[in-house]
């Protein structure tokens, strides 16, 4: 019997052209309908992923061959790792990874620190004109070119510019300090640049998450008998937590690219076993020697250790039970 009336209720959802899928499927493709319009909306940002991101790594094919401009045009030989090989046998190398890796770490800490701050201090302005004014002096360097910025900071660090003139007559040194041509001065250089450009920015996502934390906790703490720096220990930065560790992911997926074009503007001849980073090795070496398989095959490695990075912050972050970005 129960046989016979489950079999009837089959027949007569196949005469009604109904086919039967599990609860799960059915769920997952009326969601699927219902936000239609909203994929629909993601196919430019789709392609345009697949088409600058993921189609240019059929090219890593070229790290395993002798590619250049002799045999660009008859057809590369296949070499196997003689590329990679090639370039950890170079010291050069050896030294763009270290100075790539350095300054992507005082990048990170400043960086974060510095808008961390700012975040905070704008968060506990009342003045609203101050405020806003404060935010737009800030965001503003974000908005210059890389060349602008480069010839303000020679402007300001040459000899004669206007940091030396002040540190002669404040007392703190008795003559110029070369800090274009000495490499100790270079990674400190770098790292006061980017967070003077950036510091606005990158505080615009913690501003927003200091908006969204409930003013009642605030409320609670004050009643509490809590302080302005202990509400914003014990409830402000908390409440950024989750977002900072998202952050701190991602940019950790981000510390084989120091950056390219402030190290090739600000750099010279005398500062080159500091200022040289992996993507500048790559364009001196590869591009403009016309090596190809080189250039590729480094490019290649610093994806790799990109990815490496990423998944173990996040590991890492998962097994502290913090939230994580996969």
């Amino acid at each position: 019997m129960v046989f016979r009336k489950g079999t009837e209720i089959m027949n007569k959802a196949v005469t009604n052209n109904q086919v039967l899928l599990p609860k799960k499927k059915r769920k997952l493709w009326k969601t699927l309908w219902d936000q239609k319009y909203l994929l629909l909306m993601s196919v430019p940002m789709l392609l345009y992923v697949l088409l600058f991101n993921y189609y240019p790594m059929w090219g890593w094919r070229y790290a395993f061959q002798n590619l250049d401009l002799n045999t660009i045009k008859k057809g590369a030989d296949w070499i196997g790792f003689e590329n990679f090989a090639w370039l950890f046998g170079r010291e050069d190398f050896l030294l763009s990874i270290r100075n790539t890796l350095a300054m992507s770490l005082i990048n990170l800490v400043f960086g974060t620190l510095s808008s961390i701050l700012l975040a905070i201090l704008l968060n506990e302005v009342r003045t609203r004109w101050f405020k806003r004014t404060v935010q737009t002096v800030t965001y503003l360097p974000h908005f210059l070119s890389m060349v602008i910025v480069v010839g303000m900071a020679q402007n300001m660090f040459i000899s004669n510019g206007i940091i030396n003139t002040t540190l002669i007559k404040l007392g703190f040194v008795d003559e110029p300090v070369f800090f274009l041509g000495e490499g100790k001065y270079f990674w400190p250089l770098v790292g006061v640049i980017n967070v003077w450009k950036e510091v606005g920015w990158n505080s615009i996502i913690y501003i927003s998450t200091m908006t969204s934390i409930d003013p009642t906790l605030y409320e609670a703490a004050a009643i509490d008998g809590a302080g302005r720096f202990k509400r914003i220990l014990h409830v402000t930065l908390p409440g950024i937590k989750s977002t900072f560790v998202v952050l701190l992911i991602m940019n950790i997926g981000h510390l084989m690219e120091a950056g390219f074009e402030l190290q090739y503007l600000l750099g010279n001849p005398q500062v080159y076993d500091y200022s040289r980073t992996i993507d500048v090795f790559v364009m001196e070496y590869g591009i403009s020697n016309g090596k190809f398989g080189r250039a590729i095959a480094a490019g290649m490695f610093k994806s790799l250790v990109a990815i490496v990075l990423l998944f173990a912050a996040n590991f890492i972050a998962k097994k502290l039970d913090e939230d994580t970005l996969i």
